[in-house]
């Protein structure tokens, strides 16, 4: 009969970190943005609050205004009104 070998806390503390460590390494891709996802934002942009526009493409609120900056795309003046902020 083998011996089981004894798994001590410290070895599961290494382990831990040793996987923290690979998963700290791969570096995330950003999703395209496809055509569909482009003329979309085109459209709403000006009128609607970036956080529903980022909902609908699924994607995060800084990913949409940082696209839209890009693009030169701007709030309206009648939206920001609205919001409070012209």
């Amino acid at each position: 009969m083998a011996k089981k070998k004894k798994v001590t806390k410290k070895k599961k503390v290494v382990k831990k970190k040793a996987t923290k460590k690979k998963a700290a390494k791969r570096k995330r891709r950003p999703k395209p943005w496809t055509k569909a996802d482009v003329s979309l934002l085109k459209k709403l942009f000006q009128t609607n609050p970036t956080s529903k526009i980022a909902k609908q493409l699924r994607r995060k609120t800084d990913a949409v205004k940082k696209k839209a900056s890009r693009m030169g795309l701007r709030k309206s003046k009648r939206y920001l009104k609205s919001i409070g902020r012209a």
